[in-house]
């Protein structure tokens, strides 16, 4: 694969900064609902609150974000600004948080969802987003960067359990810390845009922004999205209860879930390594399907499993599912979209078609559960995931092999679209 100069220094640089951005975010979040229940005293349906301020800040964010990613381009005003937001974590929790909290319940879950909705929440995917815009200009693969990510939220994980018995605030500036690392990382990275692309991005409107909406691709695109992973995602929510009810007790289960929970976010960063290999030998499009089969295997394994070994292994199918999808969705959008357009489709029609997805189907999937139980109900997502399934086989366009820059590597495949070639002089995404 060609690389430009400073491909090295970018990748290294931006392969930390997102080690340290996922440090960050799983010690300020992994614990959030046992601090709002345990120290601040919220009870069931006032953490239930804050979760969904934190739900709708993000869906108010991620087609902002996407918006100024696009616009922005290479330049690094987004994590720069999220950088920034994540250095006041420590004072924000414990400073601003806490106190709105306990005076005005809705005030705070308000400014919280504000909070962590920009910095962790639809911040992760902008992030995600323009890491994989610098590797399509400098040929190195997103996921490669990105499994760093992966590495980071595991080692926050091994010991912030540890830390918050001891005083929860000490994750919070342990975050904190984190992001005054991640201001010298991104300001040391040397990104040189295309003049020429970097020109058009800038021209580039809040009404061409939404034109990806009315793209037939684009709804094409959405069938797999909205259909099979969003099953998928409120599958998932509350598979930790289920996972643990196979063990001889709660507690038991939750433990075992926590280690297995770190031995797939590690087995999870070694796929991101060979996941790009996988999508550049099938295509993109066959690689949304290897990935959707693969939750859709996990989903009707899960209503099947009989004790703790074969749910186990459900659980670990998650590891191999992800980094597929993840290179295939960037390399899907690289190839199919123009450009100037990535980030808002990413951030509009994957991450704000997920948060849709979820705040339309969790009190459906969880109304099921109470009526017929966990398998009954896997079972039935399942076979409504199979059916988005096979109509994606229909819906979805071909995508050739394509090398990190979205650019075909067979010589006997067809040229690039025109719609995504007008303005990608290095197409989008993994």
């Amino acid at each position: 694969m060609d690389t430009m100069p400073g491909a090295r220094r970018n990748y290294i640089l931006l392969s930390a900064f997102l080690f340290l951005f996922f440090f960050a975010q799983a010690g300020a979040m992994s614990f959030l609902a046992i601090w709002l229940k345990g120290p601040m005293g919220l009870d069931g349906a006032q953490a239930g609150t804050v979760f969904s301020a934190n739900f709708i800040a993000a869906m108010l964010c991620q087609p902002l974000y996407g918006y100024i990613s696009d616009r922005a381009g290479l330049k690094r005003h987004v994590p720069l600004f999220i950088a920034l937001m994540v250095t006041l974590c420590g004072i924000f929790f414990t400073g601003l948080y806490a106190p709105l909290l306990e005076a005005n319940l809705l005030l705070g879950a308000a400014i919280g969802g504000l909070y962590l909705g920009l910095t962790f929440v639809a911040g992760s995917f902008a992030l995600e987003s323009f890491v994989d815009r610098v590797g399509r200009r400098y040929g190195f693969e997103y996921s490669r960067a990105r499994l760093w990510g992966s590495l980071g939220y595991a080692s926050a994980a091994v010991f912030s359990g540890r830390l918050y018995n001891i005083d929860p605030s000490i994750n919070f500036y342990l975050a904190s810390a984190a992001g005054v690392l991640l201001i010298p990382l991104i300001l040391a990275t040397r990104i040189v845009p295309d003049p020429a692309e970097q020109s058009h991005a800038q021209t580039l409107t809040p009404r061409e922004s939404m034109t990806v909406l009315k793209q037939p691709q684009f709804w094409r695109f959405m069938v797999l999205i909205l259909g099979v992973t969003n099953l998928y995602l409120v599958y998932d929510q509350q598979f930790p209860a289920y996972f643990a009810s196979m063990f001889p007790t709660p507690a038991e289960g939750n433990v075992m879930f926590g280690y297995l929970n770190s031995a797939q976010i590690f087995v999870e960063a070694g796929m991101l390594l060979i996941a790009p290999l996988i999508v550049m030998r099938i295509g993109a499009k066959n690689g949304l399907m290897l990935a959707a089969a693969i939750m859709i295997i996990r989903i009707a394994g899960s209503a099947v499993a009989t004790g703790p070994l074969t749910i186990s292994a459900c659980k670990m199918l998650h590891s191999l599912e992800l980094p597929i999808l993840a290179v295939s969705i960037f390399r899907y959008i690289a190839y199919h979209f123009d450009s100037r357009f990535a980030s808002t489709v990413y951030l509009v029609g994957v991450s704000f078609g997920h948060s849709l997805g979820l705040a339309i189907l969790s009190p459906i999937v969880g109304h099921g559960y109470d009526l017929f139980g966990f398998p009954a109900t896997y079972l039935m997502i399942a076979a409504g995931a199979l059916l988005f399934w096979i109509a994606s086989w229909f819906a979805l366009e071909s995508t050739p092999r394509t090398d990190a820059r979205g650019r075909p590597i067979d010589a006997g495949d067809r040229e690039k679209p025109a719609a995504a070639s007008t303005a990608n002089a290095t197409p989008l995404t993994q």
